[in-house]
């Protein structure tokens, strides 16, 4: 199977921004054009929806600023580093009011990078997306504490393009951390009203430092986890943690930093990496037994003359249970909220076949029946092997 890494210029960033794809396409889309271009579609005025969530409970969203006074940031040296966290958890319904899906200045840095979307949408549009988690809903009753699941998005991605799966996985019965690390994406907006872009992205291409992204993310978790289960946490709503049962999933390079986290933190029990190379090798002695999924893009979708062999060198050092699981039809992008806002504006993201509907579906039942599993105990058949209600799914390797 090939995997390689996909990159696409953008002209607004000054370097080209990596999506650290193992299964997506190599090549680059060219400049980014202007959202009011005289070739630009008027974007329809029906509001956008995310998918809605198919768990038992209702989702609350809470959002933490964490500065690590201990630590510099690694692109920029004269900054402590910050983390943005989206915190989702299970609320007592019709509690808080309706979470916005990002902001215009997010949304607006967001687009710049994505080429043809934003011929079919504005960043209004994509801001006022309507998700379905309450901002400040109150917490509910009876349960808890509840497994942690920590998200990171991809290299110049932010956390919110991981919203459905934050907030299916909460609905199910987790607490849920979406991370923005400073200076990773084409733009998220950081108290103070600054609006922090791609520093990053000037010193991993022309130095092929991609492995530093992952190390620097698995600091971060462990500064999260020291934030959110230590004596004095610094969220509210702590009590609804277990500190006992944590797993991380993550987006491309967010997803090869999850199997990076574990190896510096044993707190992180299971992890997921949905189509992210492994820039950062994994330790020779493998994760201690703690189980681990690969979820990948289609190896059809790949040129055939590029390959990253990346998940198969990893592989024998992934020493838990494990599964290698592709999608067919499934780009890249497809692990995002991005194909399925595509849908709903009549863009059919050429790098995912499948709907970004399927996409969606596919990804959220696959990693929560696996944090299902190996936080709660619940077996999964899915995870077995071949199923004829998913004949997206190809068993790889177990």
């Amino acid at each position: 199977m090939k995997k390689i890494i996909r990159v696409v210029a953008g002209a607004t960033a000054g370097c080209a921004l990596l999506l650290g794809a193992p299964s997506a396409t190599v090549a680059a889309t060219g400049p980014a054009r202007a959202l009011d271009g005289p070739t630009a579609t008027r974007p329809a005025a029906a509001r956008l929806e995310l998918p809605r969530p198919t768990g038992p409970f209702a989702v609350g969203r809470d959002t933490l600023h964490l500065v690590d006074r201990t630590r510099k940031d690694p692109w920029v040296p004269t900054a402590d580093r910050e983390l943005l966290v989206s915190l989702y958890y299970p609320a007592v319904a019709g509690t808080g009011r309706p979470a916005a899906y990002t902001t215009v200045p997010e949304a607006r840095a967001l687009l710049t990078d994505r080429g043809e979307l934003g011929l079919h949408t504005t960043p209004e549009q994509i801001a006022s997306a309507r998700t379905h988690a309450r901002q400040d809903a109150l917490p509910r009753r009876g349960g808890a504490p509840y497994p942690l699941i920590v998200l990171s998005p991809g290299f110049t991605l932010p956390r919110s393009s991981l919203t459905t799966l934050a907030e299916e996985l909460t609905s199910r019965g987790y607490v849920v951390a979406a991370v923005d690390h400073a200076y990773e994406s084409d733009g998220t907006s950081f108290p103070g009203g600054r609006v922090l872009g791609c520093t990053a992205c000037e010193q991993v291409f022309p130095n092929g430092a991609l492995a530093r992204v992952s190390a620097a993310r698995a600091l971060d978790v462990s500064f999260l986890l020291d934030r959110l289960t230590g004596d004095r946490p610094a969220w509210r709503y702590a009590h609804l943690l277990d500190g006992r049962r944590v797993g991380m999933a993550g987006h491309s390079i967010g997803g090869a930093s999850a199997a990076s986290a574990m190896a510096a933190d044993r707190r992180v029990d299971a992890g997921v990496n949905m189509d992210g190379t492994f820039f950062a090798p994994l330790p020779e002695t493998g994760l201690g037994g703690r189980p681990f999924l690969l979820l990948g893009g289609d190896p059809a979708l790949l040129p055939p003359d590029f390959e990253d062999p990346s998940w198969p060198d990893s592989w024998p050092r992934l020493d838990g249970w494990k599964r290698w699981l592709t999608v067919t039809g499934t780009g890249h992008p497809g692990f995002t909220d991005w194909p399925v806002l595509g849908d709903q504006v009549g863009y059919a993201h050429p790098e995912t076949p499948l709907s970004g509907t399927r996409s969606e579906e596919i990804v959220r039942a696959y990693v929560s029946e696996f944090f299902d599993l190996h936080l709660k105990g619940r077996p999964s058949a899915r995870l077995d092997g071949p199923s004829a209600g998913d004949p997206e799914v190809v068993f790889e390797r177990r």
